[in-house]
């Protein structure tokens, strides 16, 4: 039997090609009989650069720019031709956040703007992998970033800036008049086809919004949910209302209607919510939003992949209902299920029933630690557990031959 290991990177413990290749010799233990390939995916969040770089080629240059926290921190960018690609996680990962100073009401995702302000030399197209943040500020940071590398100085008074680079707690203090420079922000990215990776296809506000649905794993408590959820609504209002009318073309305008019409469609859209409303703010600037699972699927060419093996093992830290809105797992069993080839998948934790992951194609899943008392010890040894677990599952699906 052919299997190809294609899974997404393990939290802050395994990236991509590490979780692949523990799958890999895991497999290989259980199922030596076995041909296993290795694929491995990202969806705009951690791996997404070397995920790309893997496949596309390319030159991975070098920069610096401020981490969630305000320090400098190294990141990368991949230019491949006029087309740059860069990780947002390389500047606002939650893994540069020590777990004692986890906190989303002070986090800035100023950094991201660096990072896409260093992409944009000589760059047609800037392609943004959003995922895996520790900030919830809806792109403030990001705004502000890219606001002093491409505006004249003072274009953003002191005051304001000292907002937007303070976490999302005081967004809500932010008024249209303190955003009147985003037109030209805007106008300034106008000759750059700008595009957002979003790991989720979540809305920026709501239930499931950036606050509401990720802001507690970033450190967050309840209270402080629902307080960035109504900052965040505050500035959404105060820079939609800034921005004005968007326009495309001659008489076309993009959004349509009044301050809050405009508000309500940017907040809505799928990916809005990614890396704590980052997708947003690249959404005010003109963005297309795209499920960073189904590109990076695309540049690897999956389905063709996929189509030469009898079987597809995928996995990530922990599946939830977030595996669903746009994540690796979700993408592989869709590019899987028209082929006909059984998608398994091998996570940490799987804490969706199976008529949801029926529903969305996968044929079984696996827990790599069979009992919560067990996640501890499989988070000490990450890569012995991912290997001892593929092996069994590989018995599962692939018994030995007879002799």
């Amino acid at each position: 039997m052919r299997v190809l290991m294609a899974p997404d990177g393990f939290g802050t413990r395994l990236t991509p090609a590490q979780a692949a290749d523990a799958l890999r010799d895991g497999w290989r233990a259980g199922a030596p009989h076995d041909v296993v390939d290795v694929c491995p995916l990202a969806d705009g969040g951690p791996g997404f650069v070397a995920t790309l770089h893997a496949s596309l080629g390319g030159d991975v240059e070098p920069v610096t720019v401020t981490s969630p926290l305000g320090a400098p921190v190294p990141a990368a960018l991949l230019r491949v031709g006029t087309t740059v690609h860069v990780e947002s996680a390389h500047a606002l990962g939650l893994d540069l956040v020590p777990d004692d100073r986890r906190d989303p009401t002070r986090t800035t995702s100023r950094g991201a703007g660096e990072l896409v302000a260093a992409a944009l030399r000589g760059a047609r197209r800037v392609v943004v992998g959003l995922g895996g943040s520790a900030t919830n500020d809806a792109g403030a940071g990001l705004l502000l970033g890219l606001a002093t590398a491409l505006l004249p100085p003072g274009a953003v008074a002191e005051r304001v800036a000292a907002l937007l680079a303070a976490g999302g707690g005081g967004l809500g203090e932010v008024t249209a008049d303190d955003l009147a420079w985003l037109p030209d922000l805007r106008a300034a990215l106008r000759d750059v086809d700008l595009l957002a990776a979003v790991d989720v296809d979540v809305p920026l506000l709501g239930l499931q919004g950036a606050s509401a649905g990720f802001s507690q794993q970033k450190g967050a408590t309840p209270e402080q949910a629902q307080a960035l959820e109504r900052a965040l609504g505050a500035f959404a209002h105060a820079a939609t209302t800034a921005l004005g009318p968007v326009r495309t073309g001659p008489g076309a305008d993009l959004l349509g209607g009044g301050p809050d019409v405009r508000a309500a469609r940017l907040t809505g859209l799928p990916g809005a919510g990614a890396a704590g409303g980052v997708g947003f703010a690249l959404a005010l600037l003109g963005a297309r939003l795209l499920p960073g699972a189904s590109l990076v699927a695309d540049a690897v060419d999956l389905p063709g992949r996929i189509a030469r093996h009898d079987l597809v093992v995928t996995g990530e830290g922990r599946t939830d209902w977030q595996s669903l809105h746009g994540k690796v797992v979700a993408e592989v069993a869709a590019r899987a299920l028209p082929l006909a080839v059984p998608t398994v998948v091998v996570s940490g934790e799987v804490q969706v029933g199976r008529r949801e992951l029926s529903a969305a194609g996968v044929t079984a899943a696996y827990a790599v630690a069979d009992d919560p008392r067990d996640v501890p010890a499989a988070l000490a040894d990450p890569v012995g557990s991912l290997r001892a677990r593929a092996a069994r599952v590989a018995r599962t699906w692939s018994p030995a031959r007879g002799s």
